[in-house]
């Protein structure tokens, strides 16, 4: 059966959302239907509003959310109507290169590199006045029920509380896991992370649970200072407080640098500069911000030369379909905190309200 229910569409860039009628149409092979419980806001979904990330429109934006399988397709083994489920913006197929190697975790049915914003047979599941409306890398979490392949979704523990661990779908494990298992952050080690939103607390979190000694979190925003003091940062850095570049404070603060540093706004200049902090022989710096589509970086190649790693984290480099589960089990178990987190809880007609204050560093 189709679906006919509520979904927050972006018409075109620039504007704001439009709470629509939508109608979703049924799983096919090796697809499931979900019912959306909770859906976190991201950075991310506002970079394709402004056109820094280029998707087609029009499209149902979201990528952070936990619902309730509805319905699957033919085929589907995974889940089954009633599982409580976490959509994957980063699927596992368990074929692919990425997905074979211990190495990789981006999986070759990804939709974040190719950005066609449909299921994997170039068709969409959602209509809108008669209009076919796009998806967003393979999840759409900002309607009432959406469609996703098999590969892009978890079940998880069917007693998570699916407004807390939503942010498992993205923010938490992103930012987390770029501290744990991409930059594999040492005990006794500096780090500095640079933009203190959900991602870069969640990074805070990570680098505190490896054990760093030195947590520096850097952020234009002194308001997010307690915040992140709260979850494990030792030092705070506001840069409008400095005649000089950052990179020279931090290292000045340090004595060679950090030996860990993280990106997590999407800005090209603050990923030179996270780069340039980190310690010059072995310091390893990763860009956890989604970058601007049309923009580069020039750098001097001495940066790397000297022996920097310069390194790129999607999804906290954790294998979705198996991660996820895991970490969901985690938080349950208490092993990790979620609710510092959440700074606003809103119903889903007030979307436009939660990008404002997304867009405020509220």
């Amino acid at each position: 059966q189709v679906i006919r229910c509520k979904a927050a569409v972006m018409w075109e860039a620039n504007k704001p959302f439009s709470i629509e009628d939508v109608e979703v149409a049924p799983p096919k092979a090796h697809e499931v239907r979900i019912k959306i419980v909770a859906t976190g806001i991201c950075r991310s979904d506002d970079h394709v509003i402004t056109g820094a990330l280029v998707m087609p429109f029009p499209i149902i934006l979201g990528h952070e959310a936990a619902g309730v399988v509805e319905s699957v397709g033919e085929g589907v083994t995974s889940v089954k109507p009633g599982d409580k489920v976490i959509p994957l913006f980063v699927p596992q197929c368990g074929e692919c290169k990425s997905c074979l190697s211990t190495k990789g975790n981006l999986c070759s049915k990804n939709d974040l590199s190719l950005g066609a914003g449909t299921m994997l047979d170039g068709t969409t599941r959602f209509t809108c006045k008669g209009k076919a409306i796009h998806h967003f890398m393979g999840t759409s979490t900002f309607t009432e029920y959406t469609v996703v392949d098999e590969s892009a979704v978890a079940k998880i523990d069917s007693a998570a509380p699916l407004e807390k661990v939503c942010l498992i779908g993205c923010g938490f494990s992103t930012g987390y896991g770029a501290a744990l298992q991409t930059a594999k952050v040492e005990p006794g080690s500096t780090c500095a992370i640079f933009g203190l939103g959900g991602v870069g607390l969640s990074v805070v979190m990570g680098c505190k649970a490896a054990g760093a000694s030195r947590i520096i979190a850097v952020d234009i925003n002194s308001d997010k200072f307690a915040k992140a003091k709260e979850l494990g940062a030792t030092d705070c850095v506001n840069p409008k407080d400095f005649q000089k570049p950052i990179h020279e404070v931090l290292i000045e603060m340090t004595g060679q640098g950090v030996d860990y540093s993280f990106e997590v706004i999407g800005h090209t200049e603050t990923m030179t500069a996270a780069l340039a902090c980190c310690q010059y022989n072995y310091g390893v710096s990763v860009i956890v911000g989604v970058p601007p589509t049309a923009q580069n970086i020039t750098l001097d190649p001495m940066l790397l030369f000297t022996g920097r790693t310069w390194k790129g984290s999607v999804f906290g480099g954790w294998k979705s379909k198996d991660s996820v589960p895991k970490l969901v089990a985690d938080y349950m178990k208490k092993k990790l905190v979620l609710d510092p987190l959440i700074t606003h809880t809103l119903p889903f007609i007030k979307i436009n309200e939660g990008f404002d204050l997304l867009r405020t560093g509220k």
